[in-house]
């Protein structure tokens, strides 16, 4: 069984405050040109998307100086942790979680479901829950080189100092953005984020979960 775990890429489709915005039109038509190609327009972190080390902090160059054969592919494809954070947790007051109880030896993935990813696309989306530097830190600290999440940052959408994003770039993890699709999935779960080859410090990605189904 194979689990979709991205936001389709869509025209007009939400990105995060300051982005640049999605657009996809006709480049050529089968009508006039014989073939369909499609035109498009976006940033490198449209939808489901990773970031390397070299946001915000510019450590370790980006993808760009990423082959096939350096270890941080295989830190993207591999055994992972799926935690889930119920909204009651999370605290009236603050939208902060911790990620709860974790093992004292994690996998290089950690998967944090907030339950945000069903209101991808809305204001509500806006105010996400948020993790706090210190746990990226202890999570970091028990080998944890990949952190996902369905949110639209680690940090509050906003925050410029990007405490948690710059605690995970210390540490030479990555993290992957506004992932979807992760209900059903429980406890351990294989998976595979699969970016575009792009000379930046990000790309949109493929994320998929394989299991038995």
């Amino acid at each position: 069984m194979l689990r979709d775990l991205i936001h389709p890429i869509r025209d007009g489709m939400m990105v995060y405050p300051g982005d640049p915005g999605v657009s996809i039109g006709v480049g050529l038509s089968l009508a006039k040109d014989g073939v369909e190609v499609a035109r498009i327009e976006m940033g490198s972190h449209t939808g489901t998307h990773v970031d390397a080390p070299a946001t915000p902090c510019r450590m370790g160059g980006g993808l760009r100086r990423m082959s096939l054969s350096m270890s941080p592919w295989a830190r993207l494809s591999c055994c992972a942790l799926l935690r889930r954070v119920p909204a009651r947790r999370m605290g009236s007051r603050s939208r902060r979680f911790d990620g709860g109880a974790v093992p004292d030896a994690l996998p290089r993935i950690v998967i944090v479901d907030a339950g945000r990813a069903q209101w991808f696309g809305s204001e509500r989306a806006l105010r996400h829950p948020f993790m706090s530097a210190s746990a990226a830190r202890e999570l970091s600290g028990r080998e944890m080189r990949v952190l996902a999440l369905d949110t639209l940052s680690p940090d509050a959408t906003g925050e410029r100092s990007s405490p948690c994003t710059r605690s995970c770039s210390v540490g030479m993890g990555r993290s992957s953005r506004t992932c979807a699709g992760s209900k059903g999935c429980r406890g351990r779960v294989e998976v595979g984020f699969f970016p575009l080859r792009l000379s930046g410090d990000g790309a949109s990605v493929r994320a998929i979960a394989f299991g038995k189904g």
